[in-house]
């Protein structure tokens, strides 16, 4: 069905992840977004409820339109979340809250829409390299899953590339990997990128080096591994901050090298950025680098840490509402 491109206002933006919703709204087009909220989704039913929540607390009317970025995959009128017990219909959300125009898409394509609004300030670079502009571009990122997508030039417009990459199978590159994947594999069955690559991941991380070096586990939290390993109080939380950004160095390349992301590939999630600093002296670098014979390859492309994700996925799911395109299911009056 043929749409306007440009969506009226006012709009309400969400970016909606396993264990947080954000909100923000944008008032008229010549406004930036205002009122930001974060909900623990675990407070709330559902998507509606969560929404609701946030009209009331921040006592505004129903939007006219709306764009949703969500940590699932976006392929019909009914979605469901990976990381959440959350269900719902595009349609009816429209339908509740009156929309004119909704548009629902994958977070991370949300992500992918915002890369050509960043500001330099917004960005912390890792290792060296350039980026060549109009180049496909990756980006991935860890919270409560591993997100992955990129940014294609086609015919003059950028259009967002989707993907459940997070779920691929994950490979080791050193012996302790090799070791650490048959603890998981006795798990789980399949390891995929993400049983590593995530909150959870890093407490898979943890109590696999655990077992390693056999000594009991704690019941930690992902918080938890992360404080210890930075006061650098046990050995088997640092461990699992090592291995993670090792992994992650792994993927970030093997993405790189699969779509071509000579643009560069940047890194959101609401795990790395928390971390500060501390991705630069970890081997998270050098692993992304060697790639053998396309070491020299890699070594040109540019890795950045996406500083506020969360808020910049917003934006992104602002230009969603002004293009609709791939990866972007929209919801127009009956």
């Amino acid at each position: 069905m043929a749409l306007d491109h440009c969506a009226p206002y006012p709009r309400l933006l969400g970016d909606i992840g396993g264990t947080h919703a954000r909100f923000g709204w944008i008032q008229s087009a010549d406004v930036g977004i205002a009122h930001i909220g974060t909900y623990a989704c675990s407070e709330y039913e559902g998507l509606g409820a969560a929404i609701a929540g946030y009209l009331e607390e921040h006592r505004r009317p129903a939007p006219v339109s709306c764009a949703l970025g969500i940590a699932t995959p976006v392929v019909s009128d009914s979605v469901t979340m990976t990381n959440r017990a959350w269900s719902f219909s595009i349609s009816d959300i429209r339908r509740r809250f009156g929309l004119e125009r909704l548009v629902v898409l994958n977070d991370f394509a949300a992500l992918a829409l915002s890369i050509p609004t960043l500001a330099p300030q917004e960005l912390r670079p890792v290792g060296g390299g350039q980026a060549i502009a109009g180049a496909t571009v990756a980006i991935l990122g860890a919270g409560s899953g591993l997100g992955v997508s990129g940014l294609m030039a086609v015919h003059g417009s950028l259009v967002p590339i989707t993907g459940e990459g997070g779920h691929a199978s994950l490979g080791a590159s050193e012996a302790i990997e090799d070791r650490l994947l048959s603890i998981l594999r006795g798990w789980f069955g399949h390891v995929s990128a993400e049983r590593v690559l995530s909150g959870p991941g890093i407490v898979n991380l943890y109590r696999a080096s655990c077992e390693l070096a056999g000594l009991p586990a704690e019941p930690l939290e992902p918080p938890e591994v992360t404080a210890r390993a930075v006061q650098g109080i046990d050995a088997c939380c640092s461990d699992a901050i090592a291995l993670f950004f090792g992994f992650l160095g792994s993927f970030a390349g093997n993405l790189a090298l699969t779509l071509g992301a000579r643009g560069g590939v940047y890194i959101g999630g609401g795990i790395v950025p928390q971390l500060g600093d501390r991705i630069r002296t970890s081997g998270f670098r050098e692993r992304f680098e060697s790639k053998g014979r396309y070491r020299d390859y890699l070594a040109h492309i540019p890795t950045w840490v996406i500083a506020d994700p969360a808020a910049v996925a917003l934006r992104g799911a602002n230009r969603g509402l002004d293009d609709p395109g791939s990866g972007l299911r929209v919801a127009a009056p009956a």
